[in-house]
């Protein structure tokens, strides 16, 4: 497993843009008006927007409340020191958790089963290897001071003790959130742009005002 995370912590980037695509995959649909009613639609549109938009502020508060060096060194797992404040002092990967959420999200939002039922359970695994290639890394170079932490803090779970005495506690720097995360969220609101966009006759875009607006989106 260790071997499988170091493999596709290299090229992770590229694993997000293979699951956004993945979303516009023909599927069977998680909502459907038979089973729902005519107003089924209501049902992904909420719940997924309110699945994917608190990954996105779990990310948030975990990048403006403790800075750590993300994306590794020449593309191998890599850490200076070991953060342990913050969200980190709740989870050991909010990050990864933020991520899940805000991918199960947009599956839901996008009224398909098949991302749920495979893509999303693919990409825990891969996030299970990633994660556990990063704790022997972390292990091998912080020893015991890892395995403390680790043993007090879940590796997915969020703790909420002490949570809101954290967030009161530490200065919330919104801009670092925005500088950090502007790929992952230009990425983010064109996938559900475009979920929107083509998943959602039932709002008041006509054919062409979909089409402008995805020419601009692609600009």
């Amino acid at each position: 497993m260790i071997q499988i995370g170091n493999f596709f912590f290299r090229y992770r980037n590229y694993l997000f843009i293979f699951l956004y695509l993945a979303l516009f995959i023909p599927s069977p649909p998680i909502f459907s008006e038979r089973n729902f009613g005519p107003d089924f639609y209501l049902y992904p549109l909420i719940i997924g927007l309110v699945i994917t938009v608190t990954g996105q502020l779990i990310r948030g508060a975990t990048i403006s409340l403790a800075y750590i060096v993300r994306g590794g060194k020449d593309k191998k797992v890599y850490a200076e020191q070991l953060v342990t404040n913050g969200i980190f002092a709740h989870c050991r990967n909010p990050l990864y958790v933020g991520n899940i959420l805000m991918l199960a999200g947009v599956g839901i939002l996008a009224n398909s089963l098949l991302y749920l039922l495979f893509f999303i359970p693919l990409f825990l695994f891969i996030y299970q290897a990633i994660v556990l290639a990063e704790e022997n890394f972390l292990r091998s170079k912080f020893g015991d001071q890892f395995d403390t932490y680790a043993k007090r803090v879940h590796r997915w779970l969020i703790n909420p003790s002490g949570l809101g005495k954290t967030l009161s506690g530490m200065h919330f720097l919104w801009k670092r959130w925005l500088i950090k995360e502007y790929n992952t969220q230009v990425i983010w609101l064109t996938g559900i742009t475009l979920i929107l966009f083509f998943n959602y006759p039932h709002g008041q875009w006509d054919t062409d005002t979909r089409n402008q607006w995805l020419v601009l989106i692609l600009l």
